[in-house]
């Protein structure tokens, strides 16, 4: 990797005055596999930090099959998304990992002293010896309202699949979006904010049977209002919508929420100098570290020969990969192989005792 400065690619550029956060390992994603990297890192005793653009952990997962059966976990016969990642959130609950969510890496650059710099979206700077970028196919942002100068009320009237909605407490609030997450995020602000108003393109929905039920039930006692159109305008109080039959509604409100889904983006990975081929990051299957000592890469983001996108795939790599960092992170020394069942120094870390 070449030591340039890229702090002046696009958003998200270092702070000058942000303090980095100085940590054994960054994790880039916090998915199935990137939470099992934390989990393996914690028991080599490598404190690290996970950085996710999403505003919790989980990945595709959860945004894009939550509620959806699971059945090639080893040992779990059946689970969920959401199933998954609380497991996983709980199995690194010891190692009490620093998350950062609602953030997308921008920039990696290396430091004289070999270590790595990198900064966020939001401003955030992680100086780090090791890096393991367990993005998937790329950051899973939020889909965005196609309207020209939208961008600007985002985070005071604009909001995309927040997660605490205490905030709209006594607000007028429209919703937009037709799948699970729009359903369900009006249906919790029900009752929570002075006017919930959903917004769709069509009288019809992307949801569990069950969702829809409850949605009609809320619309038909007056709690929630539909609304079908497209969005036309938005001036950060009100918004104005075309219907099917031409017709313009306008919706005053105190706060829109955009649920229409996630994209993922390679973003500012292809920026880091790092080698790729068709949008992955080769890797080696010894350490599944890049060409590009300390910074590894696992789950589907990474290709090698025989490379298969699977869950299970992603642990193992995760596993061998939380191996090749202690060479880096524990320079010179020797660090024996130990099993769960058995060593009391485990035991200790995971806070069991037997």
């Amino acid at each position: 990797m070449e030591r340039q400065d890229r702090q002046a690619r696009g958003a998200g550029a270092l702070n000058p005055t942000a303090t980095p956060i100085e940590t054994d390992a960054l994790i880039i994603g916090a998915g199935p596999v990137g939470l099992f990297q934390a989990f393996q890192l914690g028991l080599l005793e490598i404190a690290c930090h996970i950085v996710d653009a999403l505003p919790r952990a989980g990945g595709q997962c959860v945004e894009l099959y939550g509620d959806k059966p699971i059945y090639d976990i080893p040992g779990t016969p059946v689970t969920t998304g959401r199933g998954l990642a609380e497991s996983l959130l709980q199995q690194i609950a010891p190692f009490k990992p620093g998350f950062h969510f609602g953030e997308q890496v921008a920039t990696l650059e290396r430091q004289g002293d070999e270590r790595l710099l990198l900064s966020t979206s939001a401003g955030s700077a992680f100086l780090a010896r090791t890096v393991f970028i367990a993005a998937g196919v790329g950051a899973f942002v939020p889909k965005r309202i196609a309207l020209e100068g939208i961008e600007r009320f985002e985070g005071s009237r604009l909001f995309y699949h927040p997660e605490a909605l205490e905030r709209f407490a006594g607000q007028a609030v429209v919703v937009q979006g037709g799948d699970d997450a729009a359903l369900d995020t009006a249906l919790a602000l029900a009752g929570r904010a002075a006017e919930v108003t959903l917004l769709h393109r069509r009288d019809a929905f992307q949801a569990e049977e069950a969702t829809v039920a409850a949605l009609r039930a809320r619309i038909a006692a007056g709690a929630i209002r539909l609304v079908v159109g497209q969005p036309t305008a938005f001036d950060g109080s009100a918004l104005q919508v075309t219907t099917p039959d031409a017709q313009t509604v306008t919706l005053a409100l105190d706060a829109l929420i955009g649920c229409l889904g996630i994209s993922p983006r390679l973003g500012p990975i292809a920026n880091w100098g790092l080698e790729l081929e068709r949008k992955q990051v080769p890797v080696d299957t010894q350490q599944f570290q890049t060409r590009e000592r300390g910074v590894f890469a696992v789950g589907d983001i990474n290709t090698y020969p025989g490379k298969k996108k699977l869950i299970v795939c992603g642990f193992h790599e995760a596993t061998l990969a939380a191996w090749g960092a202690t060479e880096i992170v524990f320079p010179g020394r020797s660090v024996p192989l130990q099993y769960t069942t058995t060593s009391t120094r485990l035991h200790t870390l995971l806070g069991v005792s037997h």
